[in-house]
């Protein structure tokens, strides 16, 4: 049921009147040579502004690209209504085969109503053009506003989507009703709207509009609820979905002493579109990516590398894995590690000069603690040592050591210490 109104007088402004427009479609008569040859495009080659109140402005930006196999000259713009201009663009123009260049499609009505044109642009042969099919709708109020006014949602993957809200509030002093919206451009839907609707004065409402790419592109749309006073226009680039694949797929450090590190190497590769790394995180702290600064961008085709480093704190087997957030699909990508931590085991060789005393039938050693001088020396081998050199395989990580040696004659008649040589362990 319609709600009453304030007074009487807002009947007649409730009254709803349905606007078609229609595109013109111009003949465009072009030399020999150009009817062959690629024209340069518009992108997009239609749009429609939203309502804008008389003497204020609302701009769209228009790419301009040159898809064929020789140069293009553009002499000027040509737009018989006043209210569309155009801004940022330098002319003449010359735009060499495959080069784009972006300028402003400026709408600033003079008078309420829509209002619809085809701009064109000529080369320096004079050939005419089509660039945009464009229209616009001039209002002297605008009670109902649109926030934002227009939705921009930039590029979205094939297969994905992205949502944006649009808020609408009734800034006047009566009931506005709301009709059905329709919503143009393929992949663009709205949903949180339940019309038709009253909205009262001073209240809004909110809804969702979602973008949904069917294909690779620029994509343009529209929210409209024209007899409300309100366009939406919508914009969006469909992309090819990027992957990230990583070598290895796992590492294994093997041994790795405790307290030292090992550092294995992570190679990313992005295919279809650039891929961003946005950050990584480790499970098991012995585990730890180095010297890498995020956000960082793989363009596609190419690769970027990581290294991650293995430090056990502790003997036995570790594992664990890195996982790093990025913009593909298959966010995020997860680098699994294993690693086994050893104590290292040390040996002390020691050699010393053999005895010029006659009769010597071998050697003993001797070994003390070292913290500033030397300790108490006890023998470490349990039998005569024949030689003059020996191993000792008793150390322990962290300690520092004093070793001297005795000769020992037939009669087992054994010599004093030699100078004491001093050892640290790490």
């Amino acid at each position: 049921m319609r709600p009453p109104l304030v007074s009487s007088r807002y009947s007649a402004a409730l009254s709803l009147k349905f606007t078609t427009i229609t595109f013109l479609t111009l003949g465009i008569f072009l030399p020999t040579a150009w009817a062959t040859a690629p024209l340069p495009q518009c992108s997009p080659e239609s749009f429609r502004f939203a309502s804008i109140v008389i003497g204020q402005s609302a701009t769209q930006p228009i790419t301009l690209s040159n898809a064929g196999s020789a140069g293009v000259t553009i002499a000027a713009v040509n737009s018989s209504l006043p209210a569309f201009s155009v801004s940022g663009l330098t002319l003449p123009l010359t735009l060499s085969p495959g080069q784009s260049v972006t300028f402003n499609l400026v709408f600033t009505p003079t008078t309420t109503g829509w209002q619809s044109e085809s701009v064109k642009l000529t080369s320096g042969s004079s050939a005419t053009f089509f660039c945009v099919g464009v229209s616009g709708r001039g209002v002297a109020n605008q009670y109902l506003n649109s926030s934002p006014a227009s939705l921009g949602f930039g590029n979205v993957a094939v297969g994905s989507s992205a949502t944006m809200p649009v808020t609408l509030t009734n800034t006047g002093w009566y009931y506005i009703e709301l009709p059905q919206e329709q919503t143009s451009g393929t992949g663009f839907t709205v949903s949180g709207l339940n019309l038709p609707l009253y909205l009262a004065p001073k209240q809004s409402l909110t809804f969702n509009v979602m973008f949904s790419p069917q294909s690779v592109g620029p994509v343009t749309g529209l929210v409209d609820m024209t007899s409300a006073g309100v366009t939406i226009p919508l914009t969006g680039s469909g992309t090819s979905t990027g992957q990230l694949t990583m070598t290895p797929t796992a590492l294994s450090y093997g041994n790795v002493d405790v307290g030292t590190t090992a550092t294995q190497t992570v190679t990313m590769s992005a295919t279809g579109t650039s891929v961003t790394v946005t950050s990584a995180a480790s499970n098991n702290a012995e585990f730890a990516l180095q010297g890498v600064t995020f956000p960082v961008t793989i363009p596609a085709g190419q690769s970027a590398s990581f290294n991650v480093g293995f430090t056990p704190k502790a003997s036995g087997t570790q594992s664990g894995s890195v996982s790093f957030a990025t913009s593909a699909p298959n966010s995020p990508a997860i680098e699994s590690a294993s690693g086994v931590g050893i104590t290292p085991q040390y040996n002390v060789g020691l050699s010393w000069n053999a005895s010029s005393s006659p009769d010597i039938n071998g050697y003993n050693i001797y070994r003390a603690a070292y913290s500033g001088s030397c300790g108490t020396f006890s023998k470490i081998n349990s039998t005569l040592n024949a030689g003059t050199s020996y191993t000792d395989g008793t150390v322990n990580s962290g300690t520092s050591y004093c070793y001297t040696t005795t000769a020992v004659n037939s009669n087992n008649q054994e010599s004093s210490y030699s100078s004491p040589a001093q050892v640290s362990i790490p």
